[in-house]
């Protein structure tokens, strides 16, 4: 059976709990070892697979993720649409803690990573990155929400930045002027390197606090982080499950 869709879980996400008889398939790929097995099991009656962005113990920061793996050992796993599941910062009202949104753009603030398949052989890759989360995905993430009875944000962009410290009053304010509704330190080279593989992907970003200056202005603490993202996260099989069947 075809893997109906990837999902790639962040902060909090470790793993995927409704599904069933899951089998683990450990992957080597050009690029060196993904962040850890993938879970492959049923959602109904479709075949999904699950990967620990960070490790299943979260052993790896954002900027030590080897993202071209992930992406590789999903496609190698027969996978063509992918999920990806951000736990991050809202920015702007509307994208306050709790809040599940499905941004249409991104902003890359990241620096250092391997950001591309193209290792200096063959010709370069120069993909189609206007619209970095696939459009026709993104509707289908959202139809999915709305039968599964899930609130989502349609829209709003993704301010991706290095980690793995949070950022300052300033630097989040400049991503406000920038444009960022939102600010997590996965979103690339992910989407970027999806697109080069030609998979289907969409994000939805789990806020788990507001980021620095904004909105209530608290002191960000990892309890409240974690606590944050498992309310939001409570309708997330109902929300998988509908996506896997379409």
């Amino acid at each position: 059976m075809d893997i109906a869709l990837a999902v790639i879980g962040g902060t909090g996400v470790y793993r995927l709990a409704a599904l069933e008889d899951v089998e683990s398939r450990y992957f080597e790929t050009p690029y060196g070892a993904p962040s850890g097995p993938l879970r492959i099991g049923r959602l109904g009656q479709a075949r999904v697979a699950f990967l620990a962005r960070h490790g299943e113990g979260h052993a790896l920061p954002p900027h030590r993720v080897n993202y071209r793996a992930n992406l590789h050992s999903l496609r190698q796993a027969g996978a063509t649409r992918v999920l990806a599941l951000n736990t991050v910062g809202g920015i702007t009202d509307g994208y306050g803690p709790r809040v599940l949104a499905c941004p249409d753009q991104l902003v890359d603030y990241t620096w250092g990573r391997e950001s591309s398949f193209w290792d200096g052989e063959g010709e370069a890759l120069h993909v189609d990155f206007s619209h970095p989360y696939t459009p026709a995905f993104r509707h289908q993430l959202l139809a999915a929400a709305q039968a599964a009875g899930v609130q989502v944000v349609d829209g709003g962009c993704y301010g991706a930045t290095q980690g793995p410290r949070l950022e300052t009053c300033a630097e989040i304010a400049r991503m406000r002027r920038d444009g960022c509704d939102l600010v997590g330190m996965t979103g690339m080279p992910e989407a970027g390197l999806a697109r080069e593989l030609g998979l289907d992907y969409a994000c939805l970003a789990i806020v788990a606090n507001w980021a620095a200056g904004c909105g209530d202005a608290r002191e960000i603490t990892l309890d409240e982080v974690l606590e944050n993202v498992a309310a939001a996260s409570a309708g997330l099989p109902q929300l998988v499950a509908e996506l896997a069947r379409g």
